[in-house]
């Protein structure tokens, strides 16, 4: 690591949604590849070690139920690359004889529905010790599948001793899809000791009569927070120069674009070309970090957290 003392962390979520291809799903939404091209984790990877940058790759080994043995060989490729392999969940997308087949009698969907802590702890240590058993390491971080998450995710977590959450998300609390967020970009403790990391967001201007909304740090960019065509650090110029650590939400399929059906396809290289500037310029001014840098740098004092929140703020009955 450099001296810049400011630090941002590229978290790719790394997935086989169902509705994001219409078939051979590893291929198309993990490794790019495509009729015409290809722009997947390879690639990101690549352009990454052009800038000695190594990204967060949170793996949803939920699509190993139906892939199994190639959602294996990414997790393989990705540790053989260096890169830092975390997990990532999208239960909803299991059968109900997933399900079954491991005792429980019916299929619990989304995970910030969840009652049971049971339930979460049962997800995250499954497919957790899934990914440990291919790379060897423990698992550091885990995100959930599209932010969806509550307390019972937070016990989980300590339960199986995974020290930090990515989950904080406030464009994900105004879209209901999870019960709690801490309007905040810093990182923060739980009563239980779990570390949250919020990804990085602005809120967006009100216009009288609307709801708050929110814009997450991403790649490609949202239109409401730009970013690689500026010189000046984008996070410098919106939070000014307070804010130490920046998280950026992207995916395994963000290099690609979309077709009128929805689906990724490779269209030119014009989204590569855009991330090889974008690193460009945050490797100009920030510390790229992995999950076990920052538990390095906060056992140093150089990260700190902000405030310790009560577990409790994030259980399902603030629905009532």
């Amino acid at each position: 690591m450099g001296l810049q003392q400011r630090y941002a962390i590229l978290t790719v979520d790394t997935e086989t949604l169902p509705k994001r291809a219409l078939n051979d799903h590893v291929n198309r939404l993990i490794w790019g590849r495509h009729d015409k091209g290809t722009a997947g984790v390879r690639e990101m990877c690549a352009i990454g070690d052009e800038f000695n940058a190594k990204h967060v790759f949170f793996v949803d080994m939920c699509g190993a139920y139906f892939y199994p043995e190639e959602m294996c060989e990414v997790v393989r490729w990705l540790d053989r690359s260096g890169q830092d392999v975390q997990l990532h969940t999208h239960p909803e997308v299991l059968p109900k004889s997933f399900w079954t087949e491991n005792g429980v009698e019916f299929r619990p969907e989304y995970m910030n529905d969840y009652t049971e802590d049971a339930w979460a702890g049962f997800i995250i240590s499954h497919f957790a010790k899934m990914i440990s058993e291919i790379t060897g390491k423990e698992i550091l971080a885990y995100r959930s599948g599209s932010f969806r998450w509550n307390g019972c995710s937070i016990r989980a977590l300590k339960a199986a001793n995974i020290l930090l959450s990515f989950n904080n998300s406030m464009r994900a609390y105004r879209a209901g899809r999870c019960v709690f967020s801490e309007p905040t970009n810093l990182p923060y403790a739980w009563s239980n000791g779990i570390i949250e990391v919020p990804v990085t967001e602005k809120q967006i201007l009100i216009q009288p009569g609307r709801t708050e909304s929110w814009a997450s740090l991403t790649y490609p960019q949202s239109a409401y927070f730009p970013f690689h065509t500026e010189r000046q650090s984008v996070i410098s110029r919106i939070f000014g120069k307070g804010l130490t650590l920046s998280v950026f939400l992207i995916h395994s399929w963000s290099l690609l674009s979309w077709d009128e059906n929805g689906h990724a396809t490779y269209r030119d290289d014009q989204r590569l070309e855009g991330y090889r500037k974008l690193l460009a310029q945050l490797a100009g001014d920030y510390d790229i970090i992995t999950t076990r840098d920052f538990l390095d740098l906060y056992a140093l004092g150089k990260i700190t957290v902000s405030q310790t929140v009560d577990i409790a703020k994030a259980d399902l009955k603030r629905y009532a």
